[in-house]
């Protein structure tokens, strides 16, 4: 069956910057809609089968490119503060919410986007009914120089502007599949480069985020690529353990590489994940009608 095509779709953000985000419409009324945001290189076209798959499933699918990157070109790489990327994200949640109160809303970080996604949950429990993590990025074992760390943290002083380079520009951190090595190595939406504002908000979230499983009880889902280079497993784990989440799950891929997107074969992975998604959405407790 081939991909279903999304559409590309924009909304304004609290202080005007124009977000874009890639959407999929199912054909009849969508059993939940799925709110997804990514890492901090990639962007939504990394994750077009998957998005298409779970359209098929029934699902609406509300992909986010983060503001500077991917379809967002204004400023890129660039983002003034923790609390503007929780905004952008609340923002559109509660578009969701409002429009459709009767249907659920899941919410699934990817990669860095893992770490933005547990922080919206912490802080906004009410706009979601289930969250998702797929290889968050929540304990990186990649990390710029101790060097680099204090021209960041001087530059986000006087010029914040200032790019560094993204300490994940090698293709096979990501994949070993050849052709999506090869994919990653010309696709010139990634980001390969980001101001030290960037990334000082990205550890201002894991400061921020470091208390976030105690006050998160909502349904949770954890999913860990085995052979990943990027992420810390084991923490993230002892993390995973730490949730108030009565209904948690944790499933492992382990010959998997960190973008389960671009494994031989991403169908395990897809449908676990469309597996849960159901489960979540078909024990919500909706509103009655007219409330």
């Amino acid at each position: 069956m081939p991909d279903l095509e999304a559409t590309i779709e924009t909304y304004d953000a609290a202080d005007g910057y124009q977000l874009h985000y890639r959407h999929w419409q199912p054909a009849d009324t969508p059993r939940a809609r799925i709110v997804i945001v990514h890492g901090i290189q990639s962007h939504s076209g990394w994750y077009l089968h998957s998005s298409s798959r779970l359209c098929a499933a029934g699902f609406e699918i509300f992909y986010l490119d983060r503001r500077g990157s991917g379809l967002n070109s204004e400023k890129r790489g660039h983002v003034d503060s923790l609390q503007v990327l929780l905004d952008d994200l609340v923002l559109f949640l509660s578009r969701v919410r409002i429009q459709e109160p009767r249907r659920p809303v899941v919410l699934i970080g990817v990669s860095w986007g893992g770490k933005l996604a547990t922080a919206a949950a912490k802080e906004h429990p009410q706009m979601m009914d289930g969250l998702g993590l797929v290889c968050p990025g929540l304990f990186p074992v990649v990390d710029p120089s101790w060097l680099q760390k204090v021209r960041i943290a001087l530059a986000r002083v006087y010029y914040r502007y200032r790019h560094f380079p993204i300490p994940l520009n090698e293709p096979e951190l990501f994949t070993a599949t050849p052709r999506w090595l090869d994919f990653l190595r010309a696709d010139a939406l990634s980001l390969h480069r980001a101001t030290a504002a960037l990334l000082v908000t990205s550890k201002q979230m894991d400061w921020f985020v470091r208390n976030a499983p105690e006050k998160i009880s909502m349904p949770l889902l954890l999913m860990l690529a085995g052979k990943d280079r990027i992420l810390n497993n084991a923490r993230t784990k002892a993390y995973f353990e730490r949730f108030a989440s009565e209904n948690k799950r944790l499933i492992e891929y382990p010959g998997a590489n960190h973008t389960l997107e671009f494994e031989p074969d991403p169908e395990p992975f897809i449908s676990d994940l469309t597996g849960w998604i159901g489960e979540v959405s078909s024990r919500v407790e909706l509103p009655r009608s007219g409330v």
